[in-house]
């Protein structure tokens, strides 16, 4: 089972989670990071830290994991500054940037590991709008790639740099966040199924109509099928654009939830919507 909804620290998390943290100061980030990775190297992953800076300050930051020494010494913890990899302003291209990560999986099992955990200050990477886009695009490729491979990741970004609005454009696209905002989540639930859980109401119903345009989730046989199970409340709007979406594709939305206001809002508009409800 993978964490989804609301957090409030990052311990106890599995070899599928995929949690994006906003952070408000150094202190707070430095702690969380820390958290979880000692987590992933307790659990046998081989464990990646990413972000901005030198080796020599992004080792300094993991100071204070028990064991951190030996594990960089041996391969089971390395550091990755962000600029090595990415030139300020560069755009995520966010098929190739998920290979990257499937191939360190693969690399860290073959090496006798038991998953690979990544935390990431991303920061430096939704600064501008076309890699804001980009990048909640590749969380969402990433996603898909975690819930049926033992990788486990923690995004983290800046508060004071990252405004809401666009922290939610990001957020939304993570099974686990620790903001209420944008209410909704828009993420992998294993075998290519995308799941929608949360709330789509009137105030996040444009964001929604986005993450689906960034998500693309697949049809299949002709139906765009949503794992809903974890959908506490979805407006006529958002039905709509959903149905929208599918249309748009050539499919028919068949959505499997507990939640039985979809099935009334079905019916009162007369949509061709398949509902499968969940006990």
């Amino acid at each position: 089972m993978r964490r989804s909804g609301l957090v409030t620290h990052v311990r106890g998390l599995g070899a599928h989670d995929h949690v994006c943290w906003r952070y408000g100061d150094r202190d707070e980030f430095l702690a969380r990071l820390r958290e979880f990775l000692a987590e992933g190297l307790a659990l046998g992953h081989r464990v990646r830290y990413v972000g901005p800076g030198d080796v020599g300050s992004l080792v300094a930051d993991l100071r204070g994991v028990e064991g951190v020494d030996e594990a960089l010494r041996t391969g089971a913890a390395e550091v990755t500054p962000l600029g090595a990899t990415y030139p300020a302003g560069a755009v995520v291209e966010p098929a190739a940037q998920v290979r990257v990560y499937a191939e360190a999986t693969e690399a860290a099992l073959a090496a006798g590991y038991t998953g690979f955990r990544v935390a990431a200050d991303c920061t430096p990477l939704v600064r501008t709008p076309e890699q804001l886009a980009a990048f909640a695009r590749y969380e969402h490729q990433a996603d898909h790639h975690m819930a049926d491979h033992p990788f486990s990741a923690m995004c983290a970004y800046s508060g004071a740099e990252v405004d809401e609005h666009a922290f939610a454009q990001i957020a939304c696209m993570h099974p686990s966040t620790n903001t209420p905002h944008p209410g909704f989540r828009l993420h992998a639930a294993g075998d290519r199924v995308t799941a929608l859980g949360g709330e789509v109401d009137l105030g996040n119903g444009d964001l929604f109509a986005l993450a689906l345009e960034r998500a693309e989730p697949p049809p299949r046989g002709g139906r765009l099928v949503l794992d809903a199970a974890e959908l506490s409340f979805l407006d006529h709007r958002g039905l709509l654009r959903l149905v929208d979406h599918a249309d748009e594709r050539g499919a028919t939305v068949e959505l499997r939830t507990a939640w039985p206001g979809v099935a009334t809002l079905v019916d009162l508009l007369g949509l061709d919507v398949r509902v499968e409800h969940l006990a």
